[in-house]
């Protein structure tokens, strides 16, 4: 049986339909605040306001998905905090800001003081690696929101930003020519769940271990990348027309920046977990519009920056190469298969 996403119940276009119907109601807002002007709103990795002074700030609101279920099953929690700072300060970044202060919600079906400890563990370790304080959060315990007789939560977060007009990259910028420089993810990070736990956990077991893969539950596991300071500074010393964190509708999100074309054929070689999805049953074309593939993050920069660009991101132990160009025929081509 050939498996998608939307068998294992995300239906990504069906998502972008609420989506659009969610943006005009919030739009209605945007006039509100007469101390804030909207710079740019829904629509991007960050809503950005102009604040008194000509400071431009960001927010922007992430959680980690159905990889709180595979904490759940391995019971081990002190990682999937990290995964929550990263989807946060990797999306605000996207825009050239800098992370300057993160909350968090964890809602959970009980209170349970040592797994707390754990998460939040996770959360200080991701956010010393982001360089961004924790400034506060909500913890819920709603038993009637969760089923279930074990422990069971939800983690999400909040991030604000500071970025001057100088350094705001939005993607309009971007030009045929371009290089496209994509920064190696670490697994399957913090999207594509749902697909990977039906492709796996059909044939698997949490515990099983698989040649080349480990433990699947650890492979699983395994926390996104923290991408903030490298990315920062390439913003800072490079010139720069465009950043995508591939998180959800993988390589389709390249499409956020600008409606242009983006022709992808130099992907490293992928994570050994999303080989054994493959496997499963997945066909490529959905593989590339779900998970990222190798490759967590994106900048996209004119031909001459591209050596220095890498070099910024060894500098901060992060693999990096070329992995395609941007093109004047609209969309997102992998290995000449357009998937978007």
């Amino acid at each position: 049986m050939t498996l998608t996403y939307k068998k294992a119940g995300v239906d990504i276009s069906k998502i972008k339909q609420s989506q659009a119907v969610i943006g005009k109601l919030i739009a209605s807002t945007h006039k509100l605040q007469k101390k804030a002007k909207i710079a740019h709103g829904f629509g991007h990795y960050a809503g950005i306001v102009e604040i008194p002074g000509g400071k431009l700030l960001a927010t922007h609101t992430d959680g980690v998905g159905t990889k709180v279920v595979i904490a759940n099953m391995m019971k081990k929690y002190d990682t999937i905090g990290i995964d929550c700072i990263a989807m946060n300060v990797n999306d605000i970044i996207c825009i050239g800001a800098t992370p300057i202060s993160f909350v968090d919600y964890i809602a959970a079906n009980k209170n349970d003081e040592k797994l707390f400890k754990k998460i939040v563990e996770g959360l200080v370790k991701g956010a010393k690696k982001a360089s961004v304080p924790i400034v506060g959060g909500e913890t819920a315990i709603m038993p009637d929101l969760f089923a279930g007789k074990g422990f069971s939560f939800d983690l999400a977060g909040m991030i604000v930003g500071l970025v001057e007009k100088k350094d705001l990259v939005l993607g309009n910028k971007i030009k045929s020519g371009d290089i496209i420089i994509g920064a190696n993810s670490t697994g399957i990070h913090s999207n594509g769940y749902s697909l990977a736990r039906k492709a796996l956990l059909t044939k698997y077991s949490i515990k099983d271990k698989v040649k080349g893969v480990g433990r699947i539950g650890d492979a699983l596991l395994k926390p996104t990348e923290i991408y903030t300071n490298p990315v920062l500074e390439i913003i800072q010393k490079c010139k720069v027309n465009g950043l995508a964190h591939i998180t959800g509708g993988a390589f389709t999100k390249l499409l956020r920046l600008k409606k242009i074309g983006y022709d992808i054929d130099s992907l490293p070689k992928i994570p050994p977990i999303m080989g054994l999805v493959k496997e499963q049953g997945v066909k490529s074309e959905e593989m590339y519009k779900t998970f990222n593939m190798g490759v967590g993050f994106c900048v996209i920069a004119p031909k001459d920056q591209v050596t220095k660009i890498k070099s910024i991101f060894k500098k901060h132990k992060i693999s990096s190469q070329e992995i395609g160009k941007v093109i004047s025929k609209k969309g997102v081509f992998v290995n000449s298969k357009k998937i978007a």
